[in-house]
């Protein structure tokens, strides 16, 4: 059993203000990059420009970046999203290398919950940040739903201005969320369900129903009572019939106005479920 997911993303922009960057430069000269050695932080660029007469390409050795080849003058940009350490090479002319030093923390993703506990058919909203603060970076989503024995991937999303990004999901049950991006994971979130529990009358005639992942009939249920000491007591047991559905009257209630509500027990709820009760009805006799 899996959690139903609405897979877009929020364009919610974070609040705080905009990461500030910068950009180093680098010439290519006929002999050398100059200088062979550049050190920025996470989400500044280098710029190299070819300050030679002949074309020159600029070539990450590990695939990180590579330029269009450069004519005289011409210029190439690149952004770093993760600290390490590039080395580089001229593609037309191997000889020339040098490298990038990126500074900072070790890539590291955010997760958190718009709410822990729901009840069964409503959604909420995942969200959080990569550390580079970065749009456009991918942000892998994964769940494990109650009883499920490892997470498996919900569905990929990029991130907006300053590195958020946001999911709507849809749990049926007890789930757990983690994130993943780049090389890092996120702590995981859990998420608690209760059964969706409707409550009604017309006139002297009362209707239930609970609504989950899984079928309740045969399960009980109860009508409780407020009473004048805040104290909900039960005064009606009732088993469930086909679809969890339940038509009843009512026993004798006192006179005056009564808050009447229906429980379902964590036991009748059943495991990846938390205990669940209707909205209240106010009847008057």
């Amino acid at each position: 059993m899996i959690a139903g997911v609405l897979g877009f993303v929020l364009t919610l922009a974070p609040a705080g203000s905009a990461v500030s960057t910068a950009t180093a430069t680098v010439r290519i000269t006929r002999t050398a990059f100059v200088p062979a050695k550049v050190t920025v932080k996470v989400g500044d660029s280098v710029k190299w420009t070819n300050n030679d007469t002949i074309t020159h390409q600029v070539v990450a050795n590990n695939g990180a970046f590579a330029s269009p080849v450069l004519g005289a003058g011409k210029s190439f940009t690149f952004r770093f999203r993760a600290s390490g350490t590039y080395y580089y090479h001229d593609g037309l002319h191997p000889s020339l290398k040098a490298r990038v030093v990126v500074t900072g923390p070790p890539p590291a993703v955010s997760i958190g919950a718009s709410s822990p506990l729901i009840v069964y058919g409503q959604q909420i909203v995942l969200s959080g940040v990569v550390s580079n603060h970065l749009d456009n970076e991918q942000v892998t989503v994964y769940q494990q739903p109650y009883p499920q024995g490892s997470f498996s991937q919900v569905t990929k999303v990029v991130t907006t201005s300053g590195g958020a990004w946001s999911l709507i999901v849809k749990p049926l049950l007890l789930t757990s969320f983690e994130a993943k991006w780049r090389n890092a994971t996120s702590t995981s979130v859990s998420i608690q369900i209760r059964p969706k529990i409707g409550y009604t009358h017309a006139g002297r005639i009362f209707y239930t129903r609970a609504t989950a992942a899984r079928d309740f009939t045969g399960r009980t249920v109860y009508v409780q009572r407020l009473s004048h000491f805040g104290q909900w007591v039960k005064i009606r047991r009732l088993k469930l019939r086909a679809n969890g559905f339940r038509q009843f009257r009512m026993p004798h209630l006192p006179r005056g106005f009564s808050r009447l509500r229906v429980f379902m027990s964590l036991n009748q709820a059943g495991p990846g479920y938390l205990d669940g009760f209707s909205p209240v009805l106010r009847i008057r006799r």
